[in-house]
């Protein structure tokens, strides 16, 4: 048996390719960009026919870079954003751009779902782990009925986008259990929740079966494999949501183990060894049975930075970072609230806010506050997990974001916690592939997350009094812009 294995992340702006020796370690990693597309205030899709394309071009770069031919990977699992919502047509294909798990356009449709629920006495977060929100898939599904009804007349399959790719790779339709957990579509035991498929007007017909990380699932058929070099028969295992598979890849397994991934949305993980439910965060299921990963999700992160840096000119993100270093913690307050909000506030209806301009300040003061902003966004999920007595060891801190030295520090002092950086994170890709070792036997599940995890030096808190008052303002101006927010959507929906 080869011990070669593929991971593929599908990521809000890039697709990600990782190989692994499951001996030697990774051999090579390579991207291609994904730009997220948001044709309309709240919306975020993304081109499947995109994603295949940049999967075709990373295999073969992947296996060059490695002095390997793709013929000679053993087998493939994939990744990325959950619950991001493909509809499949007869053919397997398609029928629409993917909807990703940000989007905010079902505002509507979610209170229309939570109201239908609540007149039937189901309670969603008891039996579903997760509240009626903008992750949830049954409001856009009741979305596409009334404004893409020839979506939905000719929907055959509801996937996520790593199970799309998996499906597009050659393997039978089906759902990981995480995507399955996170859509709110099933129970916390893994069955279709059937009250919330009736107030979505889903038939029970477009689920997919549920199936675990790591699970033969299929192979690659010819077709896929003319177009990706890869094989014609490598095995494909169920791969995973990409936040769950980069903590996985982080070395998180102990309870108590938490990260901060800095992602195109923000992540924050926490390792637990019961399934802990809150109507404020969103809860998986870890890799490693018996564990869990009760977990939040903001709308931006790294792409609330990326934003900033298209209004500036498209300046680089390392002189931006050096313009706000220059700044005075806290000359301002930012929500960053974009994309309207997902955890901890569940509100799509959000809008972003800066508050405290004046004539002497630059992009510097305003780069710092997009920074501040998912530092508090961070520190208010913290705070959550606390009131909850969820157990918050030793932090860790990921993703692309991480390579800036001033927004890890800007974390540690917000946090008020030590935070222990990954070096070269491969991130989700390199998660989905470990779960591919797993699958083939060429790992152990018990420690292939800590098997080729690097720490760097831990960044310690330093004080800073400015902080503690910009996070009761921010805090405070959360409340009081949430009015003027939802009248804004309204708006703008008319």
């Amino acid at each position: 048996m080869g011990s070669l294995l593929l991971g593929v992340d599908l990521g809000t702006t890039a697709t990600k390719a990782t190989l692994l020796d499951a001996e030697a370690g990774v051999l090579a990693a390579a991207s291609e960009e994904s730009p997220l597309a948001s044709p309309a205030a709240g919306w975020a899709e993304a081109s499947t026919d995109r994603w295949w394309r940049n999967v075709c071009r990373l295999v073969p770069r992947v296996a060059e870079a490695a002095g390997v031919h793709p013929r000679e990977i053993a087998g493939v699992a994939c990744s990325g954003m959950v619950p991001a919502v493909v509809v499949l047509g007869e053919a397997g294909s398609a029928l629409r751009p993917a909807i990703l798990q940000n989007d905010a356009r079902a505002a509507v449709e979610i209170a229309e779902v939570a109201a239908a629920l609540e007149a039937v006495g189901f309670d969603a977060l008891a039996r579903t782990g997760s509240v009626v929100s903008q992750q949830s898939v049954a409001p856009t599904w009741r979305w596409l009925v009334r404004h893409e009804p020839e979506v939905a007349g000719a929907a055959r399959r509801l996937v996520g986008s790593y199970d799309w790719l998996a499906i597009a790779l050659g393997a039978p339709a089906h759902v990981e259990e995480n995507w399955a957990l996170e859509s709110g579509l099933f129970t916390l035991e893994g069955s279709p929740a059937a009250p919330v498929l009736e107030a979505a007007g889903l038939d029970p017909s477009l689920l997919a079966p549920v199936r675990r990380p790591a699970d033969p699932v299929g192979e690659v058929g010819r077709e896929a494999a003319a177009a990706t070099s890869l094989a014609a028969g490598t095995a494909i295992y169920v791969g995973g949501a990409d936040h769950v598979l980069a903590a996985f890849a982080a070395g998180l397994a102990e309870a108590g183990d938490w990260l901060v991934k800095l992602g195109g949305a923000g992540d924050i993980l926490v390792v637990s060894d019961e399934p802990v439910v809150d109507r404020r965060w969103y809860l998986d299921a870890h890799p490693l049975r018996g564990r869990w990963l009760p977990n939040g999700c903001m709308a931006t992160s790294g792409s609330l930075l990326r934003w900033a840096q298209q209004l500036f000119g498209g300046v680089g993100l390392a002189e931006l970072d050096r313009e706000a270093s220059q700044a005075e913690p806290a000359p301002l307050i930012c929500l960053p609230y974009l994309l309207g909000e997902k955890s901890p506030l569940h509100d799509p209806d959000l809008r972003g806010a800066f508050v405290g301009l004046h004539l002497g300040h630059g992009r510097g003061e305003l780069f710092r506050a997009c920074l501040e902003a998912v530092a508090f966004g961070f520190r208010q999920h913290v705070e959550c997990f606390e009131a909850r007595q969820v157990a918050l060891g030793q932090a860790r801190v990921s993703n692309g974001g991480s390579a800036s030295s001033l927004w890890k520090q800007i974390l540690a002092d917000v946090l008020g916690t030590e935070l222990v950086p990954i070096l070269d994170h491969g991130g989700a890709a390199l998660g989905a592939a470990l779960v591919a070792a797993i699958g083939a036997g060429a790992l152990g599940a018990d420690d292939a997350s800590r098997r080729f995890v690097s720490l760097g030096e831990p960044i310690a808190p330093q004080s800073c009094p400015a902080y503690e008052e910009a996070y009761a303002v921010f805090l405070e101006l959360q409340a009081l812009l949430t009015p003027v927010s939802h009248r804004l959507a309204r708006r703008g929906r008319t």
